[in-house]
């Protein structure tokens, strides 16, 4: 009787065992982060979102500084111990590491997101990264002194049909500067990058799309640079940017400049830092084409990493047009989605539209030139004081470019080698 009483006992004690519940271990995402502004607190709103929906999915975030990004990622992933998910800017500076998505995503995928990002993601054939937001050059213009002058500014789609040209936007900057109280037409970053807008709306190029052959040295590329030296020859760009360091953003906020030849990083600060004049964005003139330049911030899976599946969900999560839309929005940042070019911002929502039309009609060369190009990091410099020579009449815009190639090639091969 003992016995069988102290046998059931038993039974009904493990029973009880396995009715308490075991909890699953979570998984946890290591997620390598940088952040130019807010965005920082945008992702962690939406992490939260995400785990309401995956509570069996932590994320455990290392933010680190952006200059401090690539040794902080390489250490990780020499020392074993990779993050899951990182915030690049450049994805094939890390390409030996990322994680392929070929499979897990697709290609098509890319489908969704501005034609000139692909470079950027695309290595050897391979889908490293998910583009996210991006950044566009393009123009910002004192409304009051072209209204002053009487001058029309292209700044909606239905303008799109009548752009200026390059030769009439000259005029119209002449023009305003002898109709206000502007005292140049235009300030223009002293940036290779800035400038390289010109070249590919002459229809030209650094590289060819796949980087096997230098094209800078074309009629193109040559006139890109001419123009820019007789925006200067005609007092319309100060020569005080190029030839002397001056800083582009104080002469336009100060109004010694009519417009200014940057991009839409400027438009926080210019809304925190401009008082005393109405200002805008307006479409760039039209060379052969219509071109911005695309830079931009990737999310990227890591192929060592021990959670694979719940990284690549996160990403499919975090670059959906809904969460992009958030994410873009809040950050006051362009998004990389298509889908996501009219988003409504709490401020110049009109402004990053233009910015994001200017981007949908780039070529991809503007993206493939810049992604991760090693002999572009290596000339970047070089590009700059051929054209500070040209602009200095010391070397023509022909001999220019042929410095350009020349230097270009002999950096290759040195990679090469």
């Amino acid at each position: 009787m003992r016995k069988n009483l102290l046998i059931t006992i038993t039974a009904l004690l493990l029973v009880g065992l396995m009715a308490v519940p075991v909890f699953a271990q979570k998984t946890v995402l290591d997620f390598v982060w940088f952040s130019d502004g807010v965005e920082g607190e945008v992702l962690k709103d939406i992490i939260a979102d995400y785990k309401e929906e995956h509570p069996d999915v932590d994320f455990n975030i290392i933010e680190v500084p952006y200059n401090e990004l690539n040794t902080k990622i390489k250490t990780m992933v020499a020392g074993g111990n990779p993050p899951d998910l990182a915030r690049v800017s450049n994805p094939g500076e890390l390409s030996s590491a990322l994680l392929n998505l070929n499979d897990s995503i697709g290609q098509d995928y890319l489908d969704n997101f501005v034609e000139s990002t692909h470079p950027y993601v695309m290595v050897d054939g391979k889908m490293l990264a998910i583009p996210i937001d991006v950044t566009a050059n393009g123009i910002i213009y004192n409304k009051d002194y072209f209204e002053a002058a009487g001058i029309d500014v292209p700044d909606t789609e239905e303008e799109l049909d009548d752009l200026w040209t390059w030769e009439e936007w000259a005029n119209a900057l002449e023009k305003v500067v002898e109709n206000s109280d502007a005292r140049y037409g235009l300030a223009y970053d002293y940036s290779p990058h800035r400038w390289s807008t010109l070249l590919y709306q002459a229809g030209g190029s650094f590289f060819s799309k796949d980087w096997s052959e230098v094209t800078i040295n074309s009629p193109e590329g040559e006139r890109a640079v001419e123009f820019f030296v007789e925006l200067h020859d005609r007092n319309i760009i100060p020569e005080s940017i190029w030839l002397g360091g001056e800083n582009p953003n104080t002469l336009f906020r100060s109004g010694l400049t009519a417009m200014h030849f940057a991009g839409n990083w400027m438009l926080t600060n210019y809304r925190d830092n401009i008082e005393n004049f109405d200002w805008g964005v307006a479409y760039m003139p039209k060379g052969k084409i219509r071109s911005s330049v695309v830079g931009g911030k990737f999310v990227a899976g890591f192929k060592d990493s021990d959670n694979k599946e719940a990284a690549v969900d996160f990403l499919k999560y975090f670059s959906s047009q809904e969460v992009n839309a958030k994410f873009c929005e809040e950050s006051l940042f362009l998004s990389a989605r298509t889908d996501n070019s009219k988003l409504n911002y709490s401020f110049g929502s009109d402004m990053f539209e233009i910015f994001s039309n200017e981007l949908a009609v780039s070529p991809p060369e503007a993206g493939s030139d810049w992604a991760y190009n090693e002999a572009m990091s290596r000339i970047y410099d070089d590009i700059r004081q051929n054209i500070v020579k040209s602009i200095q009449h010391e070397i023509t815009p022909k001999e220019a470019v042929e410095n350009m190639e020349e230097l270009a090639k002999s950096e290759i091969e040195n990679i090469e080698n």
